[in-house]
């Protein structure tokens, strides 16, 4: 079980570390690959771009959720992060507007397009692997290692980020410093591809698989006979990945943009983040397992809606006040965190063997292809619109109240399992 653990926990951080990298970097690639007179253009570009990625996400998880329902999550897993580090290295050696025009930018939305059709595969394929293999009664804390990993991967791109902040002037970090994070990626690639394929396969799947109950088309039977789930995961996911890209990538921009930080302050709070959401995450797993998923994620699903204001308050008003600028972040990290940690057994609770793997992909993908990857455009041209900072505070508010709505219909595993009490005797 550790082996399996560690395994599925390097693998999912690897490969969310070279997806995090283009958040991070956000700024000097739109002065490079987007140039404009206007900020807000720039911006919107490269955030654009950005979310161009998340368009791929469901495709991947078509494509991915097919061949691990079929022939098995640990080849589905060992494709998906060799497909996510190529693109990834090939970010790092891609010429610039200045040197081929706009050949730039198009060649960098097709590489963002395949990362996006990695990650639609490989997230949901580590959640189900990890879930699988684990006991029914530490299903919450052990699938909690996906949430946990997908922090230390974008923390450790966080900490690389800040290093080459750091160590090299402006003019050389924007010349050619911010592309080595992108070439360590095939090194990276290449040490999560040998992890994978020296795991052991699925015993929920492998006994599936015997007995002649895999799915021969999954994406079919999802939207066919489980469309209630689908649609209960992606308005549950919503309260992650719109609260999780609008942590990791729209207020890193906004604050180097808006507020007048420089780059090693936004990503040194945005570390700060990372690693709190690192903390709280397994201590929402396991009292998953406690009391319950659902009793979890509605109470976190309130206090963020109360706090989701004043966290944007803080944000607005942090000019010249780092405290402001890190408290609203290290909340921000915190509710992700607090709310993430019973989600990966939440999803695998859902969907059944036959179409774990494809049902998990299309609910996170779709959710965070439509909602979260769209975040930072979103955020952006509100501000941009209404004229009010604030605005984006209410969009998140109405992803949260969506959440609230479909955990109705959610019927918690661990709640029903647990033996009633018995009367007492009058």
């Amino acid at each position: 079980m550790k082996k399996v653990v560690i395994s599925g926990m390097i693998g999912n951080g690897l490969e969310w570390y070279d997806f995090a990298l283009y958040g991070m970097f956000a700024v000097i690639i739109g002065h490079l690959y987007f140039p404009s007179d206007n900020e807000v253009v720039s911006m919107m570009a490269v955030y654009g771009t950005f979310a161009a990625g998340f368009i791929m996400r469901p495709f991947g998880a078509i494509l991915f959720g097919y061949i691990g329902d079929k022939w098995g999550r640990k080849v589905s897993l060992a494709l998906s992060i060799l497909l996510m580090a190529l693109p990834t290295a090939c970010i790092g050696i891609l010429p610039t507007y200045a040197d081929i025009g706009i050949a730039a930018p198009v060649l960098l939305t097709l590489i963002r397009l395949l990362q996006g059709l990695s990650l639609g595969g490989e997230f949901s394929g580590s959640i189900t692997f990890l879930v699988e293999h684990s006991p029914v009664k530490k299903r919450g804390l052990i699938g909690s290692a996906t949430i946990f990993s997908l922090a230390v991967g974008v923390l450790l791109g966080s900490i690389v980020a800040t290093l080459c902040a750091n160590m090299l002037p402006q003019d050389e970090l924007e010349e050619w410093g911010w592309r080595v994070p992108f070439l360590i990626g095939i090194v990276i690639g290449l040490v999560g591809f040998y992890i994978r394929h020296y795991t052991e396969e699925s015993p929920e799947f492998m006994e599936a698989q015997k007995h002649g109950k895999t799915s021969k088309r999954p994406v079919r039977d999802v939207f066919g006979q489980n469309y209630k789930e689908l649609l209960i995961a992606i308005a549950c996911y919503l309260t992650v990945t719109v609260p999780f890209y609008t942590m990791s990538v729209f207020v890193i921009g906004f604050l180097r943009k808006a507020k007048g930080f420089g780059m090693d302050e936004t990503l040194f709070m945005n570390a700060i983040a990372m690693f709190v959401m690192m903390l709280t995450v397994p201590i929402s797993g396991y009292l998953s397992d406690r009391i319950g998923r659902k009793k979890i994620m509605f109470c976190v699903t309130v206090a963020f809606l109360v706090l989701i204001y004043p966290i944007f308050w803080l944000l607005i008003n942090s000019e010249g006040n780092m405290i402001y600028a890190l408290t609203a972040n290290v909340l921000l990290g915190a509710m992700v965190g607090l709310y993430g940690g019973p989600i990966p057994a939440f999803l695998v609770d859902l969907f059944p063997t036959r179409i774990r793997y494809t049902g998990i992909g299309l609910s996170y993908n779709i959710s965070a292809a439509l909602f979260g990857g769209t975040v930072p455009l979103v955020a952006t041209w509100m501000i941009n619109s209404t004229g009010y900072q604030s605005s984006p505070a209410f969009y998140l508010m109405a992803c949260m109240l969506v959440t609230l709505f479909a955990l109705k219909y959610y019927k918690d595993p661990v709640k029903e399992s647990k033996p009633r009490k018995k009367a007492k005797a009058k």
